[in-house]
This record gives C-alpha cells, structure tokens and sequence, in this order.
C-alpha cells in the first residue's frame, strides 16, 4: 500500500506561482502519478499525469502551457509547479498513484486570489 502526502498549498495572488509537492510512503517507481483537483461543488477532476520513467505526461487543456508535473523516483516525489495562476484554479489539489490498485492523498488548498 502507498500513503500520499501532499504539501505546498496556500494563498496566491492571480497571476502567481505555487509549487506542490507529493511524498510517497514507499517507491513510486511502476507507478503512473498523477494530480487531480476538486473545486466547490464540482467533480474531481484530472490536472496532469506522468508515468513512470517520466517520459510522458498529460494535462488538462485549462492548464496546459501553465502547470508542470513531474517526478524523483529516488524521493518517492512528485511535483506540480503551477505558474499564471487563476482564480478558476482554486480548489483542492490531490496526488495519485496508479498501477494495480490506485492511491489518494489527503489533498492541499490551493487558493488564488486577491
């Protein structure tokens, strides 16, 4: 079993920066990870995903050119840097890991606002 821990959220100005940071329990490597969001009163849904070696990620089309995800396999880390930051992107930001089964952290607040 992999238990998450994100870290890194707070209060942003629109048009700043914030970086997260995801700290798994064991090895992360053979996991495809992954940060996804829940705003107020909306679904869950997917930020962007990098598998294991690296060499591929995937973003949401609202982010894309903005955030960056990416991974230490030797930390058991994996990153988002969240630049261009906008109020549309309040909401709280949670790690995943997939392989066989599929693990959640408990989730940051990321807020942006003035």
């Amino acid at each position: 079993q992999v238990q998450l821990v994100e870290s890194g959220g707070g209060l942003v100005q629109p048009g700043g920066s914030l970086g997260l940071s995801c700290v798994a329990s064991g090895t992360i490597f053979g996991y495809t990870m992954g940060w996804y969001r829940q705003a107020p009163g909306k679904q869950r849904e997917l930020v962007a995903t990098i598998t294991t070696g690296g060499g591929t990620t995937n973003y949401a089309d609202s982010v894309k050119g903005r955030f960056t995800i990416s991974r230490d396999n030797a930390k058991g880390t994996v990153y988002l840097q969240m630049e261009s930051l906008r109020p549309d992107d309040t909401a709280v930001y949670y790690c995943n890991a997939r392989r066989d089964s599929v693990y959640w952290g408990q989730g940051t607040q990321v807020t942006v606002s003035s």
